[in-house]
């Protein structure tokens, strides 16, 4: 899979912030009356969201490397690169996910060379989890999300 990373743009945002996902993984969207406010947020640069872009240079997805793939509640005293993915909901339930992440995980090396990375997951999402573990990751915690008390797991792979 040939992938292309651009910084998110305003354009690029303004998609991938409006795209919407069938119920469990509803609680992905953006609602209506924030999607300026995450637009803004996802083309600061600080943040380190990129636009994913495939072969025919159509807009696939989005990750984002730091903080920005962190969830209040977890411990993230150790060392490691996060990762957050998202795909465009028309690509999702297709077996693409261990390739889009592989991908995420080559770009995220190859640009920040770290020597751990991380990944945070809703614990219902066994489908992500499942996509993390086929390239290496393994579940390292479990805990609740501060603000609701949603579960979520945390799995690392060591470089």
């Amino acid at each position: 899979m040939k992938v292309t990373y651009h910084p998110a743009d305003e354009k690029s945002a303004r998609e991938f912030v409006q795209w919407k996902y069938e119920p469990p993984y509803d609680i992905y969207n953006c609602p209506s009356e924030q999607v300026d406010e995450f637009i803004q947020y996802n083309i600061d640069p600080e943040n380190n969201v990129f636009a994913m872009y495939g072969q025919n240079d159509g807009l696939i997805g989005y990750c984002s490397y730091g903080q920005d793939a962190q969830v209040p509640g977890g411990d993230y005293s150790e060392e490691a690169l996060d990762i957050g993915l998202m795909i465009k909901p028309e690509l999702t339930g297709q077996g693409l996910g261990a390739a889009f992440s592989g991908e995420v995980i080559r770009n995220g090396i190859a640009k920040f060379s770290p020597k751990k990375l991380r990944v945070t997951i809703a614990a219902f999402n066994k489908r992500a989890m499942r996509t993390w573990n086929k390239n290496g990751f393994e579940q390292v915690q479990k805990f609740k999300r501060s603000r609701d008390g949603m579960e979520f797991v945390i799995m690392t792979r060591k470089i």
